[in-house]
């Protein structure tokens, strides 16, 4: 069997292991994409963590930079400026930098492959569906990936400057300074960037939960402020506690429910023309 071979070039009576062999290609490639893009990463380490990684550490990160003009032309002065990080990053096993170096290459290339994972996993699914279905699914790849790295480049520009800013330099008492593991570090930027890439994810998911009729538009607009106080409460978990974060977190999120409403509707529509 060739690695190409897909549903759609079998016969309709293909057995369940027939199926099994197909996702078995399929997840391969997938593995195989993860694999050369985690060893580019492992190798480029140099750009993976001081260009990318430990840059919302410094205060010539471009969000801060953003910040500081904005503050300059709103006539602020210096308030929306940042000093330099009042935190120190440390390495606190023998093996943990080069745990983490493996660590950010795996996340790496989740973030680099995902638009072909969605793909590989469209192509296994795609010929199992009928040709109206296919019809409406059509553009998911694109979409679902534009919407991931968008949701991704949000938790790295936005969230994650804003939760280093406040977590980093935030202090009980002069007498306590801040060392950071690099492990705390890292894992604070990779849950808020993924997190956020999956989050994004919310106008897919209610499409084609309103194909399939478990989410109306009526539904959605019913319970808003359920679905605002959700995005305040999730909000608050993937952001540090100050309400300036909580508040920019939340805007993107209660946008994306706006914008799946809008689309609940659109289907809701389509569907009633078709009846």
């Amino acid at each position: 069997m060739s690695l190409d071979q897909s549903f759609d070039e079998e016969d309709e009576g293909m057995s369940f292991l027939d199926h099994l062999e197909i996702l078995r290609w399929h997840l391969i490639r997938i593995v195989i994409a993860l694999l050369v893009f985690g060893i580019v990463a492992f190798v480029f380490k140099g750009i993976v963590f001081d260009t990318i990684i430990l840059a919302p550490a410094f205060n010539d990160f471009v969000t801060y930079q953003l910040l500081c003009d904005l503050s300059q032309w709103l006539n602020l002065g210096e308030n929306l400026c940042f000093k330099d990080l009042k935190f120190e990053l440390i390495n606190l096993t023998m093996a943990g930098q080069f745990s983490m170096h493996i660590l950010v290459s795996v996340v790496a290339a989740l973030v680099i492959s995902f638009p072909y994972i969605l793909y590989e996993l469209w192509r296994f699914i795609k010929p199992a569906l009928k040709k109206s279905e296919k019809n409406y699914a059509k553009g998911i790849v694109f979409w679902g990936s534009l919407l991931f790295l968008t949701g991704v480049a949000f938790g790295y520009y936005v969230i994650t400057p804003m939760s280093v800013q406040f977590l980093g330099g935030y202090r009980v008492s002069d007498l306590v300074h801040n060392q950071i593991s690099l492990k705390s570090y890292i894992s604070t930027v990779s849950t808020i960037t993924l997190a956020t890439g999956l989050i994004f994810q919310l106008p897919i998911v209610v499409y084609f939960l309103s194909k399939v009729g478990l989410v109306t538009p009526h539904l959605m607009k019913t319970y808003r402020r359920h679905a605002i106080i959700a995005v305040l409460i999730l909000s608050a978990i993937i952001t540090p506690p100050d309400i300036t974060s909580q508040v920019l977190v939340s805007i993107p999120l209660v946008i994306l429910y706006e914008i799946s409403i809008i689309i609940s509707r659109a289907v809701a529509k389509k569907e009633a023309e078709k009846e």
